[in-house]
């Protein structure tokens, strides 16, 4: 009876986690189908971006809703629904029409996901209590949140090339039927928490708050940070945060409560993955335009080009934090992981226009995925161990949050560094003898040199705030007995 039990856990791990791949890799696939869409739409280079854009805002707004939801009334419940609408959205989005239904899927797609984040990352926390097992469990939910990104890269390639772009949507629906399937079998229905109402002005607030600082950064890379409506968006973002964290502190049952961000392991993990990922997805998004711009890559050459990076976050997820994890203090893996992290992206700053896959690409990408799997793995423990069970949607949506403002900071901020570089380097070579193409070619990648070095710093000073602030002797597991609600599946040994 216990083995079956066990299988059960585990079996419903492999549902948890094929759902939280699909919205990972969402942030990704599209990408490298998106000139293939463009063509086919009549999208205007000024309209592509909200083929990424409306999903960014959506999934990155409404995430910690998505979390209180969860947690109001259950989390298989809103874990089936997301599964559903998301799937319903990409058969949407798949057979678009227009450009105007494209990006109308692509929000709904983050709706969904909004609802789907937050509820996989709390199933994970409540299913898995024993310290053994949890560190397993997590090793391999770390791995896939790293390596989702690669592997949405690599299926975009693949899809667009021998299918074509409305197969990157339409894949999501065979995996999130499986997943549904295998939610109703595996994951027993859970409690509600009746006394985690709804707190509607902090939704509004925070929602907003998200929307507006999300919309800002993604509206700075077209437009420019000096822009007046980035200007306005970014400043209303930040005092509708702050009013909402004023909030918070004065509502009844708060959205976020303050005891999920005033723990200092949180905030530790918190912060890390926010400039972690900074760093990461500016540089997938220059890596990609480096193998197929001017190594003159494919799509599904650039998709294996990746690869690497998949097989080092694996590895560090399963095999070096997962082992260590219950064994030695947090910090020891996460700082070590991010500094190994920061080094390849050193490497990768180097890059000229000769090729240099072998060179420096790919042991890059092996020390980039080794470090990142141990710190993700890590900081996934951090921000949902020693929760209460009924706050453990909120500390689950504020990670991902984290995670998808990082991106959206990290892809704006570093792709306007990138251009204005690019943009200069051209002025002060330009002459009549110039090989422009050539020329065209150095600025492109000197820009995006420039802007890796500022992405290693991002990983510089998330390895300094884990060191700092990460100060715990083991990883957290859930509060004790006394709070802890019935577990979705059998966890008996």
């Amino acid at each position: 009876m216990g083995d079956m039990a066990d299988n059960r856990r585990w079996w419903a791990l492999v549902v948890i986690a094929l759902a939280q791949l699909m919205v990972v890799l969402d942030m990704t696939i599209v990408n490298i189908a998106l000139p293939s869409a463009q063509a086919d739409l009549g999208m205007s280079d000024g309209n592509r971006q909200w083929v990424i854009t409306a999903y960014t805002l959506a999934f990155g707004g409404l995430l910690l809703l998505g979390g209180r939801v969860a947690d109001l009334v259950g989390r298989r419940t809103t874990f089936v629904v997301g599964l559903l609408g998301f799937a319903a959205a990409s058969a949407l989005g798949g057979a678009a029409a227009g450009q105007g239904m494209l990006f109308g899927a692509r929000a709904l797609q983050g709706v969904f996901a909004a609802l789907l984040a937050p509820s996989a990352l709390s199933l994970l926390a409540t299913t898995f209590t024993d310290p053994k097992d949890r560190g397993k469990a997590f090793g391999i939910f770390g791995a896939i949140i790293g390596a989702g990104a690669a592997v949405g890269l690599l299926a975009g390639g693949f899809l667009t090339q021998y299918l074509n772009w409305r197969w990157c949507l339409y894949v999501n629906i065979p995996i999130a039927l499986v997943a549904f399937f295998g939610a109703l079998a595996l994951l027993a229905p859970g409690e509600r928490h009746p006394d985690a109402r709804l707190d509607v002005p902090g939704a509004l607030l925070g929602s907003a708050g998200m929307l507006s600082l999300v919309y800002g950064f993604s509206e700075a890379e077209s437009r420019s940070w000096g822009d007046a409506l980035v200007v306005a968006l970014l400043a209303a973002g930040v005092v509708l945060l702050a009013v909402f964290g004023w909030w918070q502190t004065r509502a009844r049952v708060p959205l976020l409560p303050m005891s999920v961000v005033r723990d200092r392991q949180r905030i530790g993990a918190f912060l890390t993955v926010l400039l972690t990922t900074i760093g990461m997805f500016g540089v997938f998004l220059f890596l990609t335009y480096y193998m197929q711009g001017v190594l003159g890559y494919s799509p599904v050459k650039t998709g294996l080009a990746y690869l690497p990076i998949t097989v080092g976050m694996i590895t560090g997820s399963t095999q070096v934090a997962a082992r260590l994890l219950n064994r030695v203090p947090p910090r020891t893996l996460m700082v070590p992981g991010l500094l190994l992290a920061a080094g390849a992206l050193a490497i990768i700053a180097q890059v000229g226009t000769e090729p240099a896959y072998a060179s420096h690409v790919l042991p890059a990408m092996l020390m980039l995925g080794l470090g990142m799997g141990t710190a993700m793995m890590t900081s996934v423990s951090l921000a949902t161990g020693s929760v209460a069970p009924r706050d453990s949607g909120a500390a689950s949506a504020t990670f991902n949050t984290a995670q998808q403002v990082g991106g959206s900071i990290g892809t704006a901020l570093l792709n306007t560094i990138a251009a204005s570089v690019t943009a200069r380097y051209l002025t002060a070579h330009a002459g009549p003898g110039a090989n422009r193409r050539a020329l065209q070619a150095e600025a492109t990648v000197h820009g995006f040199n420039v802007a890796t070095w500022w992405a290693m710093a991002a990983l510089l000073l998330a390895a300094l705030i884990a060191g700092v602030v990460v100060n715990a002797e083991r990883a957290p597991t859930l509060q004790s007995a006394q709070e802890r609600t019935p577990e979705p599946v059998d966890t008996a040994t």
